[in-house]
């Protein structure tokens, strides 16, 4: 399926799969058949993290899929213990031996962690690993647009991917118009609202009613349609399918415009000045 192959391009020119494959909070065990599924059905961005403990599964899965590396955009994040240059070098040393990769797709800080006040140091050690040619690129994971200004002040550079919490019912407009206005790419984590009632909601299920379509898939919709690219999670293959099956429709303005209504419907979101690790 040809849609499989669409991606957004990044600031320095990689090509990032416009959804991928989630894995917290799986197992090694878990996220091993996940990732081998992912791959055969036709995901190429597997997103992990230290924290999540499974990057030895991960990378078990890749090698087990039998995809050739250089086709798969493999993505970690590292904690606060690693906010410092070689802090950041010893993450990525990590996390590719765990991966057995040579090289990161990205890399993200997982969280700002303004209380420990060395984000910016960590920074700097991940654009130390990009002109090493360690890793393809650069960004992060839960920065606010405080956090973000406060790189590019110092640093001079952008993150060329911002993940964070996202959906209908967290649309994050003001984080969303930070990001395009400085060549970065969004990624939205828990994309379908985990731990609330989006996808039973009457907008949602009259959608995908419409459109032949899973409450799920429609929601995946909105964010692929407005250039966002959702990481989802499933260990089962039927939702692996599904997920991934959102590039043949097309939602209409009034649709989208009544999912983006939903925003604030949910819990509050992680606030990362108050959380993190």
């Amino acid at each position: 399926m040809s849609d499989l192959a669409l991606t957004v391009t990044l600031s320095n020119g990689a090509r990032l799969p416009r959804l991928g494959l989630g894995t917290s909070p799986m197992n090694d065990d878990e996220v091993e058949r996940a990732v081998v599924q992912a791959l055969e059905v036709g995901y190429r961005l597997v997103d992990t993290a230290e924290a999540y403990r499974n990057e030895v599964g991960v990378g078990r899965g890749l090698k087990a899929s039998g995809v050739p590396r250089d086709e798969v955009f493999v993505t970690s994040k590292f904690n606060k213990h690693r906010h410092s240059v070689e802090g950041a070098r010893a993450a990525f040393e990590v996390s590719a031996e765990k991966l057995g990769v040579e090289y990161l797709d990205l890399l993200l800080i997982h969280w700002p962690n303004p209380e420990h006040g060395q984000y910016v140091e960590a920074w700097r050690g991940l654009i130390e690993l990009r002109e090493a040619g360690l890793v393809r690129a650069i960004g992060t994971s839960n920065f606010k647009p405080s956090h973000l200004q406060r790189l590019i002040d110092e640093t001079g550079v952008a993150p060329e991917v911002s993940q964070i919490q996202l959906s209908p019912i967290w649309t994050k407009q003001a984080e969303r118009d930070f990001h395009a206005a400085h060549g970065i790419v969004t990624e939205s984590w828990s994309p379908l609202g985990k731990g609330s009632d989006l996808l039973d909601h009457p907008t949602v299920t009259a959608a995908a009613k419409a459109h032949d379509k899973t409450p799920g898939q429609v929601v995946l919709r909105w964010h692929v349609q407005q250039d966002l690219v959702p990481i989802p999670k499933s260990s089962n293959r039927e939702r692996l399918e599904q997920n991934l099956a959102v590039f043949d429709f097309e939602l209409t303005a009034e649709e989208l415009a009544a999912l983006s209504a939903l925003d604030g419907t949910g819990r509050a979101p992680a606030d990362s000045d108050k959380t993190g690790h």
